[in-house]
């Protein structure tokens, strides 16, 4: 039978001249071995030596330090920077040269680099799509498979992690924490830059609900969002997930000094992958492991960190996962309430204010150091911890503060730019003056007994009153899916004074989808300050405004969240100076009950008719929700416990074998 035109096509041009190698003489020189390896060492040691002048390496050159590089790098980059292939996102596109001048360094100094690559997707990419469902399990996944890479090399001596973005970083720094016993870095992959005249990356992903209610023309969303991402590489311009996480990893003391936050693929980025490559090194002749950096004490000031700079919401569920990998306590909620009571928000940033700048700016302004410095004078940080350096929070501390790096970056920022750095990271008087509100709250009541959170420091201040509380009382309009929810928001189905309830996308749902495309809609429409929204899924760390995520427990392990209906009252009320919140229900006649009234309500109902897990939701997530609910769900950081995964399975099997029949 002839083969068509389409299999000639793929098979390409056939007259070529086969002449195939069959042998090969072989890298030059010898091993350096030994009586002693040879009877020693175990065969994968000296057939790794093997393996290693098999790809190029010098036999003369075996005997240096094995540094493990892995990083997210995404897409293929030709020789000029230009695409061969596209990667996810551009947080991911230039991490690669950041692994290459890691390896150099470690090179020159005498060691032997090898990297290893798991890369990471983007929720900004896949807002409002099945491919959410896969985003927050992805993250234990490519934290295990890292692990695994780690300790698949079992010569190396020291770990660096290179990572960016809302996935990738937290599961590098969970994937590092685990490693207990050996000398870990981050290096975390900087910011894009924003466009000279345009919108950044989170307005950018409103232009369909703009458009759609007449806010923005379409030649207008044309322009705006292909110019939004303005350079290549980094992270989104905003302090959403992904600059937290960055800045998250340095208040760790995971990262050198100062590099939270730096513009992807200038020199001062490149420069602080060949400063951690030297600390890796040093960590590794020192004997310093991540158990010496990562201890209860640095968790919490990690915490106060992400207090001070306004961070995402959704650190509550990495810095836990972080916690306990490194076998530490776990923050509970309390212990974020109490902290944001104690912690003044210090950073004016996007998306928070009161002074909208990008993140390039807040790394001129000092960065976390920078931010450090306050804290300390408050009291409010641990000095004595240890960094990758080698030396105490507290002497770094004083290195940045007389440093001809911090005055020569606040001074280009104010000479170059115009910006006074300290509107950017505020003293703590010039914040309270300002207005600027603690970080994060945390309602509970009868839809929320568990409890919710709430990025407080980013409600409208035009909607909270002269005493600092946001009160809104308002009829529920419910959805069961994003798709829905949005719709309605593009059609008017959502009016000022709603209160918007998306339910049943938590863990068992979605995987616990993100609703930025929800959220963004509502920050950038005229009348969206007036709409609150409810959820037991989460958020973007980019999103604002009156919205209620992680409610617990979520709707489809029986929280009553899942029993709202179209036109009940909800009472919200956020108390921004005291931090103390409440989400009640409050009846569903003419006017508005009590909180009372409405739990009774409440428990007399069955779930919403249109309760029911995605259809969508792939088998993959179904088995990490399941065993992160086992876990400690959302609370614990959604992660693995393994014990109590295994004491699980245990007292399911005796259950079902008690079931049996008896022969």
């Amino acid at each position: 039978m002839a083969v068509d035109s389409n299999f000639e096509h793929i098979m390409g041009d056939q007259k070529q001249h086969f002449r195939v190698q069959t042998h090969a003489p072989g890298p030059a020189g010898s091993l350096p071995l030994t009586p002693e390896l040879l009877r020693e060492s175990p065969s994968g040691d000296l057939f790794g030596w093997t393996q290693n002048v098999g790809m190029g390496w010098s036999p003369s050159r075996l005997l240096g330090k094995q540094v493990l590089i892995l990083g997210t790098q995404g897409g293929i980059r030709n020789e000029d920077g230009t695409p061969a292939a596209l990667g996810y996102h551009t947080g991911h596109w230039e991490v690669g040269l950041l692994m290459k001048e890691a390896a150099d360094e470690i090179t020159a100094a005498g060691g032997i680099p090898f990297a290893g690559y798991v890369s990471d997707p983007c929720d900004g990419r896949s807002q409002g799509t099945s491919g959410m469902f896969d985003s927050l399990p992805y993250r234990n996944d490519a934290a295990i498979v890292m692990r695994r890479l780690i300790r698949s090399l079992p010569t190396r001596s020291a770990v660096v992690g290179v990572a960016t973005c809302d996935k990738g970083l937290p599961a590098s720094m969970i994937a590092l924490a685990g490693m207990r016993g050996l000398p870990v870095v981050v290096v975390p992959g900087g910011v894009t830059l924003p466009p000279e005249n345009g919108e950044d990356a989170g307005k950018i992903q409103t232009i369909g609900a703009r458009y759609s209610n007449g806010e923005l023309s379409l030649a207008e969303a044309a322009d705006l969002g292909c110019r939004a991402c303005a350079t290549p590489g980094g992270g989104c311009q905003f302090l959403g997930t992904a600059g937290t996480a960055q800045v998250v990893a340095e208040a760790l003391g995971l990262t050198v000094p100062h590099a939270a936050l730096a513009p992807s693929g200038q020199p001062v980025w490149l420069e602080m992958a060949r400063q951690s490559a030297r600390a890796a090194l040093h960590l590794a002749e020192a004997g310093l492991t991540s158990a010496a950096i990562l201890t209860d004490a640095a968790i919490r000031n990690a915490m106060v960190v992400h207090a001070a700079f306004g961070g995402s919401t959704n650190l509550l569920l990495h810095i836990p996962a972080i916690a306990h990998a490194a076998g530490l306590r776990v923050p509970t909620a309390e212990d974020w309430a109490e902290v944001n009571r104690a912690v003044p928000r210090l950073v004016s940033v996007l998306p928070n204010g009161p002074e909208y700048h990008p993140t390039v700016m807040v790394f001129l302004a000092g960065g976390v150091p920078e931010v450090m410095l306050h804290l300390r004078k408050l009291g409010l940080l641990d000095e004595q911890v240890l960094t990758v350096t080698g030396q105490t929070l507290g002497a770094v501390l004083d290195w940045w503060e007389a440093s001809e790096r911090r005055a020569g970056m606040r001074r280009y920022l104010l000479e170059s730019e115009g910006i006074d750095p300290d509107t950017v990271i505020y003293t703590p008087e010039r914040a309270r003056a300002a207005g600027m509100m603690s970080t994060v709250t945390f309602p509970t009541g009868n839809i929320a007994p568990e409890g919710s959170v709430i990025k407080s420091a980013a409600i409208d201040p035009s909607v909270v009153d002269g005493s600092g509380v946001f009160r809104h009382i308002g009829r529920a309009k419910v959805f069961t899916t994003e798709r829905a929810a949005i719709r309605a928001i593009k059609t008017g189905g959502i009016e000022a004074g709603d209160v918007m309830a998306l339910i049943g996308r938590g863990p068992l749902g979605t995987g616990m989808e993100e609703t930025y495309q929800l959220t963004s809609a509502l920050k950038h429409l005229s009348y969206g300050n007036q709409v609150s929204l409810l959820t037991d899924a989460r958020f973007s760390g980019v999103s604002t405004g009156a919205c209620i995520g992680h409610i617990g427990p979520e709707a489809l392990a029986g929280g009553p969240v899942g029993k709202l209906r179209d036109g009940d009252w909800i009472d919200i009320r956020v108390d921004l100076q005291n931090l103390e919140a409440s989400i009640h229900m409050v009846g569903s006649a003419e006017n508005p009950g009590t909180p009372e009234q409405g739990a009774a309500e409440l428990a007399s109902r069955t779930p919403h008719p249109g309760l029911a897990e995605d259809p969508d939701l792939p088998d993959d997530t179904r088995l990490w929700a399941a065993l992160q609910s086992v876990s400690g769900g959302t609370w614990r950081g959604c992660v693995y416990d393994t014990e109590l995964i295994l004491r699980t399975l245990e007292a399911g099997k005796r259950a079902l074998a008690a079931e049996e029949p008896a022969l």
